[in-house]
């Protein structure tokens, strides 16, 4: 006699059985770090209401948890992938967490670095004036509901919770853009909010041309499906359209008009979450859908011609710019522009090469927008500012070499693997992104180092009485960022092995189907 028993049936969890119970269940809490910010930003009104200082508690204290169930999960169930199926409903009927090494890795990301920026860290509450302490909880809400949303980006595998996570991620943004109440603030989330939700309606088109040719949304089964039912002008169209409303986020090509009003008028920490966070969950959702169910050669084509008209705008856009959050906002548009470059590139190379530059820009230019924070307003004003803030100068040069790609720092070797992938691939649009890198990069290096100049002139008295070192938290995040950016340019050849692994792991189409969809276990008497 055989007896067919589907492994999803374990506890909705798609693992081998001869895991152990404890295992499971370290697997299955996967949920957890989007399910708790979730319920702490709902509670966090009530709360400050009883304690205001419980409720500025409540946040760091969910993230951290977040931050060490993912990090014990990775190391408890390993590196082999692994999918829960919430409530037991197995796919593609139930909702679907997918969890990989890339997925963990930006999920343990969003934990970790929305706990680095938190709003309220490091000012305490001697120097907030009453109307930012009745703004906190609000905001420290937000802040909970940005950082669910973007880990249930990171760990989601069907279209349609995508799609509700990437709105939930939206409308948390645009209360955080605005939180100071500013007028400049209210007219750039305005601007924001419209831009957003016309990606949205393209996305939401997208999705449903996909749902119509295929009959599902489960990532996992377009996979399947869709070398018959994808591979036409019709599934170019519905990439097209998803590729630009995803865009929004991902700082893409034509629409990122939103990108400097917002940095240059959010509060820089969230400026930080934006840019290092959120542009990479939406990248990553971009990426998802060009392995499992877009592999004509157009889709790639396509985002490398928006990556490249990304570089080249952004660049010269932030080479024009008077004052530096604007001027970091346009570099985070060419920024996100090499990034979509490396990914379009085929194969495990271009995975690898995408997956360090997503990570180089998170940590980099997360931190130039904390050092930003009191940093802000004309590049005039920063004239003689390493004299009062020394530190901070210095990592702003550090952060500044990399970018432009000064061996032996990482960002040299990640442009120089992404200038390798071009070459290899050798058609004309391949060989016109590699122009407009080096062109961009040349761009780079004038502005950035025009800014270091003015950071290390003598001051000008006036000028430096006005002008506030950063803070010391913000200081601090730097100095740690910037440590992470020293070890790993020294460790880059384990770090580039690690990486090549999680690539070819993400780009194991057959793999990922497997774990969604586990052939059922034969047991024989």
């Amino acid at each position: 006699m055989t007896l067919e028993l589907p492994v999803d049936l374990l506890f909705g969890l798609n693992l081998d059985l001869n895991l152990d119970l404890t295992r499971v269940m370290t697997a299955n809490a996967i949920v957890l770090p989007v399910v708790l910010p979730l319920l702490a930003a709902f509670l966090m009104q009530p709360l400050a209401q009883v304690s205001r200082f419980l409720a500025r508690l409540l946040g760091p204290l969910v993230l951290t948890l977040g931050a060490w169930i993912i990090l014990n999960t990775w190391l408890e169930v390993g590196p082999a992938p692994f999918s829960v199926a919430i409530g037991g409903f197995a796919a593609p009927l139930g909702i679907v967490f997918y969890a990989d090494q890339l997925a963990l890795l930006f999920a343990l990301a969003v934990q970790v670095f929305t706990l680095l920026f938190w709003p309220g860290l490091g000012a305490g509450a001697k120097s907030e004036v009453a109307a930012d302490r009745q703004r906190a909880p609000r905001r420290d809400a937000l802040a909970l509901l940005l950082a669910s949303a973007a880990t249930g980006l990171a760990l989601s595998g069907d279209l349609f919770n995508i799609f509700v996570f990437y709105e939930l991620a939206a409308v948390a943004s645009f209360g955080l853009v605005c939180a100071d109440g500013s007028g400049r603030a209210w007219i750039a989330t305005l601007r924001y909010l419209f831009i957003s939700a016309f990606g949205s309606v393209l996305a939401l088109v997208g999705i449903a041309i996909l749902y119509l040719q295929t009959g599902t949304l489960n990532l996992a089964q377009l996979a399947q499906v869709a070398p018959e039912t994808l591979q036409g002008p019709i599934g170019l169209a519905a990439f097209a359209l998803l590729l630009i409303g995803f865009g929004v986020k991902a700082e893409l090509f034509p629409l990122n008009a939103w990108v400097p009003e917002v940095y240059a008028t959010a509060p820089a920490r969230v400026s930080a979450l934006l840019a290092g966070l959120v542009s990479k969950l939406a990248i990553l959702v971009i990426v998802r859908l060009l392995i499992l169910v877009f592999q004509q050669p157009e889709a790639s084509q396509l985002l490398l011609v928006l990556g490249v008209l990304g570089v080249l705008t952004g660049e010269f856009s932030a080479w024009r710019a008077q004052d530096f959050p604007r001027l970091l906002a346009f570099s985070s548009i060419g920024q996100l522009g090499l990034v979509a470059i490396a990914f379009s590139i085929d194969g495990t190379t271009g995975i690898l090469a995408g997956t360090a530059v997503a990570l180089h820009h998170l940590i980099v230019k997360s931190a130039l927008f904390g050092l930003a924070n009191r940093w802000s307003g004309g590049l005039d004003a920063l004239t003689g500012a390493a004299k009062g803030a020394p530190r901070a100068a210095g990592l702003f040069v550090l952060f500044a070499l990399s970018l432009i790609g000064v061996p032996p720092l990482w960002g040299f070797w990640i442009k120089l693997l992404i200038m390798v992938g071009l070459v290899q691939g050798g058609s004309p649009l391949d060989l016109l992104a590699l122009g407009a890198i080096l062109l961009a990069t040349a761009v780079e290096a004038h502005y950035l180092f025009r800014v270091a100049l003015r950071l290390y002139q003598p001051p000008v008295p006036d000028r430096a009485l006005r002008l506030a070192p950063p803070a010391r938290w913000d200081t601090g995040v730097a100095y740690l960022l910037g440590a992470c950016l020293v070890v790993i340019s020294v460790a880059i050849t384990p770090t580039t092995e690690a990486l090549r692994v999680l690539a070819q792991q993400t780009g194991d189409v057959l793999l990922y189907i497997d774990t969604v969809f586990p052939q059922p276990l034969a047991y024989k008497e």
